[in-house]
Parts: C-alpha cells; structure tokens; sequence
C-alpha cells in the first residue's frame, strides 16, 4: 500500500514510517517541522497540515493516512490554547476534508492516554468511582492521592478500559479528545474506517530533548546529560505505563491491518497501546539514572495542575483484536535509551 504518515519528522512519526517500510509498504511523509517540536529544523518541512493545497497534494495516490502530526505536551500557557487548538484539530479537519475529496478511507489517528483525564479508581465502600480534579490546597500539603469523591477515603488505582468516561484535564487532552470525535463523525459520514491509538507513555531512542511539548522521560534523559539529577514532580510515587517507541511502531502496523477494505469495517475504535507492566515516575527516572551512570532522581514535592496521579491501562482490547502486545521488557528499554542519542 502506499501511505501517507503525517508527523512524519517527529518522534513516534519517524519509528512508524520506519516500520511500514520494512513491512513492504511505500510511504511518504508530510510534516512542517513545527519550531516548538523541531526548533533546530529551520526553514519549514514538506507542508502544514492546516493547508489544504498542501494536504490535497500529499493525498495522491494515497491508500491510508497514519496521522501523527500534532502539537504535543502541556504547553507553557493559556497562550498555547490557539495553537495547539490549530495545530491539533483544525489540522485534523482539513486531513479528514482532504481524504473524503481524495476517496481515502484508511485512518490510523494517533491519540492519548491523557483524554482519561485520572485513571480509574476503587473505593472499599462504594466501588468504581472518578475522583475530580486534585484539590490545590492537597496538593500544597502533599496529599497528592486523589481521596474518594463521597465519603473521602484513600483509593485504589485499577486499570483503564477503553470504554472508561472520557474527562481531559489539559488543553491538550481535549484536542486529542477533539481528534477522535472528528474522526468517528467522518467516519459515520464516509463509510471510512478509523482505529485510534492511545498511547500511553511513550519512550524512547530519538525523543526531543527537554522543552516544554517534551514527555517526562526525555526531561529525564536530558537533565542525566546535563549532569543533573533528574528532578521529579510529587513523591514520585504516581503510576504510569511506559511503552517503548519500538513497539508503538508495530501497533501502528497492526492497526493499519485492521482497517481492512471490506465495508463492514466501517466506523470508529479506540485501543489502549501500552506495555502492560506499569511503573511509578520515580522508578522510571532511577531506573533511568543507573543506566546512564548518573545522579539518582530528586523528588521535589513541586507538581503541575495538568497532571493527574495514576493512569494505568487495560492492554486487553489490543491484544484481542489488533494482536499487539508489547515486546520490549522495561529494563531493557530504558537500558537502551539511557545510551541513544536526543534528537534537538
């Protein structure tokens, strides 16, 4: 098949153009080496997705999109909302617009974790419950566990389902959520098929090095470089799970499998992609430390209103339907990328 990855430049974008090409498909590339991505690129890449001259050309004999271009992270500010509101759904809508007119009816959309908002939670007296946004003054305190919302008792984190509430708690949150119910409407409207991805934490080798759009590892990574001790928010004590790029590539090769050709794959479906084998922050930034040979990790207490404490998913759906499951044990994975090169 011929496909079209947008993002194609960035981190996870360039792993998946990687891994189609190895499985035979012809692949081409569409991305505008955001300065706040890509800020050593210069001049801009091969065309913004916002332009819809650009996307009708890069749309040509095209048989499936994988669309990665985004702007990613929490940002700065509130200064960042148009921007990320631009880059994120404005950019998804002239792709949409773009495939319709082309007759291109393959999606592969990379979405997010982060549209869960908390993960999922369970309360001794009264079962599965979504505790609100943290309190400021918990988290001043350091009380940094979310308490039940009714009766205020301690929680227990549970895996995330696919089918759990959507609850975005940053601007970039809801532009992923935005993403998807974009892409679920124009697949109802076209008779088109999308799978959606959402990645948890992903890492590894060609990550950015630490700006403000970066993920927590490659702020690891880069202060490890510097000759700092990686500085973590909290206690260090939230739960993730970190999935290595190496298998993000391959569940995108999957997913693409499944947006077959036959009309009764029309419509819209969302997977968790994770490793399955979650681990706190803290432990990810020593882990990270000793590999590299640097400074153990620094707890500052210090946190962000956008974060959320526990997010840990169910890799069930995935493994189920797509036939993923992640391949590359943890240890292994941060072991590499202590030694790979940050891409600037």
């Amino acid at each position: 098949m011929r496909i079209l990855v947008t993002g194609a430049a960035g981190f996870i974008g360039s792993h998946v153009g990687h891994e189609l090409s190895a499985a035979g498909h012809e692949v081409s590339g569409l991305d505008c080496l955001h300065p706040s991505v890509h800020p050593m690129a210069g001049a801009p890449g091969s065309g913004d997705i916002r332009d819809p001259v650009a996307v009708r050309s890069a749309l040509r004999g095209i048989d499936a999109v994988v669309h990665h271009a985004a702007l990613v992270g929490l940002g700065l500010s509130t200064a960042d909302i148009p921007e990320y509101v631009s880059c994120n759904d404005l950019g998804t809508a002239v792709l949409l617009a773009g495939m319709a007119e082309a007759g291109v009816r393959r999606l592969v959309l990379a979405s997010s974790m982060v549209i869960y908002g908390e993960g999922r939670y369970a309360c001794d007296r009264h079962g599965t419950v979504r505790p609100g946004p943290r309190r400021v003054a918990d988290l001043d305190a350091g009380r940094f566990e979310p308490p039940c919302p009714h009766c205020g008792q301690p929680l227990a984190a549970q895996l995330v389902p696919e089918d759990a509430p959507a609850d975005p708690r940053s601007v970039y949150a809801a532009t992923k959520l935005a993403q998807e119910h974009l892409c679920a409407a124009w697949a109802r409207q076209t008779g088109s098929r999308v799978v959606a991805l959402r990645y948890h934490n992903v890492y590894g080798p060609r990550m950015p090095r630490d700006t403000p759009y970066a993920g927590v590892a490659s702020l690891f990574r880069s202060a490890l470089e510097r000759g700092q001790p990686p500085r973590v928010f909290e206690d260090g004590r939230q739960r993730r799970d970190f999935v290595h790029v190496h298998d993000v590539a391959r569940a995108n090769l999957a997913a693409l499998r499944a947006t077959g050709d036959a009309a009764d794959r029309a419509g819209f479906t969302a997977y968790n992609i994770c490793s399955g084998e979650p681990h706190t922050v803290g432990e990810m930034a020593a882990a990270l430390a000793t590999a590299y040979g640097g400074a153990q990790p620094v707890c500052t207490g210090e946190y962000r209103l956008g974060d959320v404490r526990h997010v840990v998913a169910d890799p069930a759906l995935a493994r189920a339907e797509l036939g993923f499951a992640a391949r590359v044990p943890f240890a292994e994975g941060v072991s590499e990328f202590a030694r790979a090169p940050l891409r600037v």
